[in-house]
């Protein structure tokens, strides 16, 4: 009984070993052939970045028509990047047409960007004519 232990224990230490030996070998081979691997795949791309390439920043989708700091971005409405690269808004303003500004109290810009309110109107808490 104590032998047929041992030996089960020894064929499972085989097999083991052999999996883990398999498993190794097959990780370190290359792949000789491209078949069956897309030929975009296996190019090394050029990332296009608009520092070196500005009208990436004017393509459909981009996140806007400027370049700071090697990302596409919109001065007039990023805050981070409010009118010019680099500039901030500071905490509970927000970025219209380039300017960082208050949307609580703001009469051009109340609650939102673009948000006018009425000449007889104030802006109070981002909404007009508040109370």
């Amino acid at each position: 009984m104590k032998s047929l232990k041992t030996l089960f224990l020894v064929a499972l230490l085989i097999m083991a070993l052999a999996i883990t030996l398999s498993a190794t070998s097959s990780q370190t081979e290359e792949p000789k052939s491209l078949r069956g691997t897309s030929r975009f795949l296996s190019q090394k791309r050029v990332a296009l970045t608009c520092d070196k390439n500005p009208k990436i920043c004017l393509v459909k989708g981009s996140a806007g028509p400027n370049c700071c700091s090697n990302k596409c971005v919109n001065f007039s409405t990023d805050r981070l990047n409010c009118g010019r690269c680099g500039k901030k808004c500071s905490f509970g303003k927000i970025c219209c047409e380039g300017k960082c500004v208050n949307p609580k109290t703001n009469e051009k810009h109340c609650g939102k960007c673009g948000n006018k309110c009425n000449a007889k109107g104030s802006c109070v808490f981002g909404m007009c004519s508040y109370a």
